[in-house]
């Protein structure tokens, strides 16, 4: 067996599932940080926090990228189709609904707009949003324990098969993982990046799906001002 090409369990494991537990785990200090001090440093910790979880992050899957299963993207239309739907499902109460503005949340306007520090602000906040998280979420979620729940050995279940209870888990598991104002769309997103596995049997065009909502989320955002959204 080469283990080049025949990667050890633990490495797979570490593959799938590490870039999310780091991403998640820089997010702790967030909610601490601010009882230390009234430093802006301490205050609005996500200013620092958030490009160093993005490159931590993004070195993580630079280093495993061999080992996750990139299949072509098919189903671009659909992929596409589905990221448009939850993407409109995200904004809408707010957008079509009547709901109050989400303003408070990450604002790069803490800086002055135009100046390297906000356009610094704006360039890592797109890379985390659009590239880093589709990539660890849609590798945790649906790569590895969509299948994890089927069987143990998950690489050597095929990517997009269907059990109830690995899709009920992995929704509810994904609706929890945000915040409580967001379950609903949460939810309903989680069933649908779902079907793209089960209807594409591609991660990349669960990454894709996963892409283009953030992308047209962050612009409506950046158009709205509503930062809560973040």
């Amino acid at each position: 067996m080469n283990p080049l090409t025949n990667p050890a369990p633990g490495r797979k494991l570490a593959a799938y599932a590490l870039p999310l537990v780091v991403f998640l785990l820089w997010m702790t200090p967030i909610s601490l940080l601010p009882k230390l001090g009234s430093a802006f440093w301490l205050q609005a910790s996500e200013f620092w926090i958030y490009p160093a979880q993005t490159l931590t992050c993004a070195g993580l899957l630079v280093w495993f990228w061999r080992d996750y299963e990139w299949h072509r993207a098919s189903g671009f239309w659909f992929a596409l189709g589905v990221a448009i739907l939850v993407f409109l499902l995200w904004i809408s109460p707010q957008a079509f609904l009547g709901f109050s503005p989400r303003a408070a949340g990450f604002n790069p306007e803490v800086w002055v707009i135009g100046s390297g520090a906000y356009w610094a602000t704006v360039l890592f906040r797109f890379l985390r949003l659009v590239v880093v998280v589709p990539l660890v979420e849609e590798i945790f979620w649906r790569g590895f324990l969509l299948r994890y729940l089927i069987d143990e050995k998950f690489t050597e279940v095929p990517f997009g098969k269907f059990s109830w209870l690995s899709f009920s888990a992995v929704t509810l598991a994904f609706t929890f993982a945000h915040s409580s104002a967001d379950w609903p769309a949460a939810a309903l997103t989680g069933i649908l990046y779902n079907v793209v596995a089960y209807r594409t049997r591609s991660l990349s065009a669960c990454v894709l799906a996963h892409a283009i909502t953030n992308l047209l989320l962050g612009l409506w955002i950046m158009q709205t001002k509503q930062w809560g959204f973040w």
